[in-house]
């Protein structure tokens, strides 16, 4: 019985000691080089977004927080779209709570979000000094997570006048890096032309420079 037991007992131990060398060194190890392979190592490392000609984290590509101006008279950033949940009760435009990010899961004819639509309207319309009938669709609408980084480039056009005014670039350095930051379809035929918010922001900051 005890040559059985210490058998049985060395063969725990040997399965214990491959086990812990596969699944706690050679498996973890084999995830990090896949991890390090050209075109994977960005979204392994949580797709940071680092300031141009720096290493200095500023956010995360996948992410768009809508950036807040110190002085809402002097807005120098590009938004995104708003949140169905935003940080300040009652605010309905952003920026997000991204401890609670998500959809309103409002219909189309509910009263409660076609009072927040028009409230986002003539917001918008007051910050960028146009009629409201200007304000674009995505301007007001907000997105089914409350933090999608991207908007159309109808949206951002709207918004260069006052970029540029307030940062003192030139419209047209303004634009060429709206253009910069704009992608086309996917595959040149899925879904629309989009313009990547934070990258667009972090270019305007270091052109400020």
């Amino acid at each position: 019985m005890l040559t059985t037991l210490r058998r049985q007992t060395a063969v725990g131990l040997r399965v214990l000691i491959v086990m812990t060398v596969l699944c706690g060194i050679v498996y973890p190890l084999a995830i990090w080089g896949v991890s390090r392979i050209p075109g994977l190592s960005a979204h392994a490392e949580g797709s940071a977004l680092t300031a141009p000609g720096t290493s200095q984290v500023v956010g995360s590509s996948l992410i768009g927080v809508d950036p807040v101006a110190a002085n809402p008279a002097a807005d120098p950033w590009f938004h995104t779209r708003p949140a169905a949940t935003t940080r300040e009760k009652g605010a309905v435009l952003g920026p997000a709570d991204t401890s609670t990010s998500g959809g309103s899961n409002k219909g189309g004819f509910d009263s409660g979000l076609l009072a927040a639509v028009q409230q986002r309207r003539e917001l918008v319309a007051a910050r960028e000094g146009v009629p409201a009938a200007a304000v674009p669709p995505d301007a007001v609408t907000a997105s089914a997570s409350g933090l999608d980084p991207d908007i159309g480039p109808d949206y951002a056009a709207l918004q260069t006048a006052r970029v540029a005014r307030v940062t003192g670039l030139a419209p047209a350095e303004v634009a060429r890096l709206v253009a910069d930051h704009t992608s086309g379809r996917t595959l040149g035929f899925l879904g629309e032309p989009r313009v990547h918010v934070p990258e667009l922001n972090a270019a305007i900051a270091a052109a400020r420079r």
